[in-house]
């Protein structure tokens, strides 16, 4: 149980994050667990090779294929050898988790601190560009927060910005927070961000709203419910407006919103998240005051990404064909765009068109030759695959086997997540009502997303983005959970014990005995 727990939390920090003994040993404790599986699976399909009486129960169908099972000499051998190497490798693992422990507090892992820069502050602090694509979405926000008669413009409005990670939310609310032309006595704009520490959160919404009260009151040694109590008497006869970005849960905004008091000033309050129910609970269930965030255009995509790579923002004709192609993965995310802009704009890339193309052929197979603006893309859509629950990742990562472009029915996702035993099982809750969960939550959380709506609500089929793919298949090439093999030859090296193999694409002069080393014996035969 404590190796479990000390897994749970090493899986919800980013690898980027994690010293390499833990690593290592995270690594070994999978491979093992694999393995005592593969030995599991073998020995259960060596008693359903046996041949019991027809009228036992089928308990004891099972007790009498044990007992048939280990009279055969080679059989027991067998089984027995494997189990001693498997507790063996037990026993390393548990002195080495030992030794881990003494290195590092697994309790503390989620609390890593962050390297890089917040991308946060180059949308508040970073100088002013055009924005593409986002003037009519600023407008309709404008008009539904400020629309209403003299007692609607008294009361308090709460707008939600939602969408996937990268569609430009911060950004969106950056450009109402700038344009709205309404006087407010007090204006913040507050970022979140997962795993917060709400102390400091509301200390630092006071220092923003009225930086002389939060330093005369010495605002370090408030705790949470003083830190609300301050900041509610000085909102209290206000007019306001506080932008609340990068919400992850519905938790953080209960303990903010107790904060911001409903004075009946004509306050606004906008938030931004990537998971839909949060949004509904900032709104209570006012579905109108919920934006969602849609991809750009085609011509906004271009516009975009031909205005950071070319400083003519002219494509010269030779790159017309791949630069389509590109903006075609990148499905109008305008983070997804930026950053591959950045990429080519590089002055050794930016005309040399195998360059372009290699990049094409990388998006939604990993994207591991990057610079740093890819490698922030990924950062910053990686924090949504960290936020999920354990048994939410393992579903997730599954979709890793079905090529780019591909639309996944519904019903068939959630039966081969039930044959894989990634359900797990909740009172009387069948399984394919619990799959129906996981479905609607990754849904939901806009991590897949969905196809073919019926009017009750129900999701016929879903897709991956592209760009979440890549990350999607580069970390379940780290977990050895999915191997993907695009194009295959006769001397690709198998040397690697694939887990989950995926043959997308093609295959050219194979033979199936390199296939055959790494899969059990059973399937041999």
């Amino acid at each position: 149980m404590i190796v479990r727990a000390a897994l749970g939390k090493v899986a919800e920090v980013p690898r980027d994050q994690l010293d390499d003994q833990v690593k290592f040993w995270a690594n070994d404790i999978r491979e093992l667990s694999y393995d005592m599986e593969d030995v599991i699976d073998s020995l259960l399909v060596r008693v359903e090779s046996c041949e019991p009486n027809a009228d036992q129960s089928n308990f004891k169908k099972v007790v009498t294929n044990f007992k048939n099972l280990f009279k055969k000499g080679k059989a027991k051998h067998q089984i027995s050898k494997a189990i001693k190497e498997i507790h063996e490798r037990l026993q390393d693992v548990a002195t080495r988790h030992k030794m881990v422990s003494e290195m590092v507090n697994f309790a503390n892992l989620p609390a890593a601190t962050r390297t890089t820069v917040d991308p946060h502050w180059e949308v508040l602090y970073g100088d002013k560009k055009d924005i593409i694509g986002m003037q009519k979405a600023r407008d309709d926000i404008i008009k539904k927060i400020s629309e209403g008669g003299p007692v609607s413009n008294e009361q308090l409005k709460i707008l939600s910005i939602v969408g996937f990670g990268g569609l430009g939310k911060t950004t969106l609310a950056r450009e109402v927070y700038d344009a709205l032309p309404t006087k407010f006595d007090y204006k913040a704009f507050l970022s979140v961000s997962r795993n917060p520490d709400l102390k400091n959160v509301l200390s630092n919404l006071l220092f923003k709203i009225d930086n002389r009260r939060h330093t005369s009151i010495n605002a370090a040694k408030l705790d949470v419910e003083q830190l609300i109590i301050v900041i509610r008497d000085l909102l209290c006869h206000k007019r306001y407006f506080i932008i609340i970005d990068d919400l992850w849960d519905k938790e953080a905004w209960k303990t903010i919103r107790y904060a911001l008091k409903d004075n009946e000033c004509g306050s606004i309050i906008i938030t931004t998240t990537r998971h839909f129910e949060v949004s509904k609970e900032c709104c209570s269930n006012k579905d109108y005051m919920i934006h969602k965030m849609e991809p750009l255009s085609d011509d906004e995509s271009q516009k975009l990404f031909y205005t950071r790579v070319f400083p003519s923002e002219m494509c010269p004709s030779r790159l017309e064909h791949v630069s389509r192609k590109i903006l075609k993965k990148c499905a109008g995310v305008p983070l997804a765009i930026i950053s591959l802009a950045s990429y080519l704009a590089n002055n050794q890339r930016i005309n040399q068109i195998d360059q372009w193309y290699g990049l094409l052929n990388r998006i939604g197979g990993g994207l591991k030759k990057g610079d740093d603006h890819v490698k922030e893309m990924k950062r910053i859509l990686s924090l949504s695959f960290y936020d999920l629950p354990s048994y939410l990742k393992t579903c997730f990562l599954y979709l890793s086997i079905f090529p780019d472009d591909h639309q996944i029915s519904r019903d068939r996702l959630i039966r081969r997540w039930i044959s894989e035993g990634f359900i797990q099982v909740e009172d009387d809750t069948s399984l394919l009502e619990l799959g129906d969960c996981y479905f609607n939550e990754l849904v939901n959380r806009n991590m897949i997303m969905p196809i073919n709506i019926h009017v009750d609500g129900r999701v016929e089929a879903c897709y991956v983005h592209d760009i979440m793919l890549d990350l999607m298949c580069e970390l379940s090439s780290e977990d050895n959970f999915v191997t993907i093999l695009d194009v295959i030859k006769g001397d690709t090296p198998l040397e690697k014990k694939f887990r989950r193999l995926s043959l997308q694409k093609s295959m050219t002069d194979l033979s199936i005995s390199p296939l055959l080393s790494w899969l059990p014996q059973e399937c041999h035969k």
